[in-house]
């Protein structure tokens, strides 16, 4: 199993593609593929063809995965894009850090 910098619910900024610098929430995460979905980010269309009597086709836009590694984890406290550091605490739980304010999260 891989593992992936970002959680559920994390805010990002993506650093490639035709949505660089934009930034959103994280929806959902892919560790097996290494991949995470942004809300309101890398827009697809998608064609769909009606499967049942009554039902309707057409054009449906939809949030495509990004490689996890084209997005950065922005800190809730300085709202910069940052690395992450880890710390274990006394209770031996692991925190997250942001690198440029130290601020857990």
């Amino acid at each position: 199993m891989k593992k992936v910098h970002v959680k559920q619910n994390d805010t990002v900024v993506i650093l490639s593609g035709k949505d660089k610098g934009k930034t959103g929430k994280v929806l959902e995460v892919s560790p097996s593929e290494g991949k995470v979905i942004v809300e309101n980010r890398n827009i697809a269309t998608k064609h769909l063809k009606p499967r049942r009597m009554g039902e309707t086709g057409g054009i449906v836009k939809a949030e495509a995965p990004l490689y996890a590694s084209k997005v950065m984890l922005v800190c809730p406290k300085c709202k910069k894009p940052t690395r992450l550091a880890h710390s274990v605490g006394k209770d031996g739980k692991k925190t997250r850090l942001c690198k440029k304010c130290g601020a857990t999260f």
